[in-house]
């Protein structure tokens, strides 16, 4: 018996179409995709981006300041005649730490204030509310003590060495109490030898200890919100009358 096979025949001009079909086809997608390439880069140059690969010189970062010290300090200020004047260091902010300065700071002849703490007080403000000089602030010194803060003297009770200060010192900017503590800190008039100083608010804000830390010096804007509150020392009992 003879097995005849059939054999398939495709029609003519199938196998031609199919294969010009799948050309078309991926040659329209090649040119969408740089279609597409070409828009955005279109697109990116509109928007002031440069669409490169190669790194882009941007030139150098930017430079630092300085905080170099002035080699004397800043002449005393006019109109402060009468005055004599004393030197002390006070904090000025460089380089987002505190860096102390040399001052002539004047300071009256007479003496309205009772408390010479006070009165220096006053003074070393007044100091730290001026703007720096040219070269101080060319080197990158600034002072964030504001204006028209005031020194007063303590209310009856205080502990002693106590300055009370027209505002809250907690309602300061931190940078500006950081530098106000470590310039009163540097003061024998203020606080004579090591420890904190005390400082008060209007009224009867009570006297709170505030000290000068290396972290205060390094950090000046995470300086404690609150520090301690300071109560009076009690005075010693009379010894007892022998009988």
């Amino acid at each position: 018996m003879t097995m005849t096979t059939r054999r398939r025949t495709a029609k003519p001009g199938s196998t031609g179409r199919g294969t010009a079909e799948r050309r078309t086809a991926g040659r329209g997608a090649t040119a969408a995709v740089t279609v597409l390439s070409l828009l955005s880069l279109g697109l990116l140059s509109g928007c002031g981006i440069r669409a490169t690969t190669v790194p882009v010189d941007v030139g150098p970062a930017p430079s630092r300041v300085s905080c170099k010290k002035p080699s004397t300090p800043p002449s005393t200020p006019a109109g402060t005649g009468g005055m004599q004047g004393i030197r002390a260091t006070v904090e000025l902010v460089c380089g987002a730490q505190l860096v102390g300065v040399q001052r002539v700071v004047p300071v009256p002849e007479k003496r309205p204030a009772p408390d010479v703490a006070v009165l220096v007080t006053q003074a070393l403000l007044e100091v730290l509310q001026r703007e720096p000089s040219a070269e101080e602030r060319e080197a990158g010194f600034t002072s964030e003590v504001p204006a028209l803060l005031a020194a007063s003297a303590p209310r009856p009770g205080d502990p002693q060495g106590t300055v009370r200060l027209s505002r809250k010192p907690e309602d300061l900017p931190p940078v500006a109490l950081s530098q106000l503590v470590c310039t009163l800190a540097e003061s024998d008039a203020v606080s004579p030898g090591p420890g904190p100083v005390v400082l008060g608010g209007p009224d009867a804000d009570p006297p709170r200890a505030w000290e000068c830390t290396d972290a205060v010096r390094s950090r000046p804007e995470a300086v404690p919100t609150l520090g301690d509150v300071v109560r009076p020392s009690a005075s010693p009992a009379p010894a007892p009358s022998p009988s």
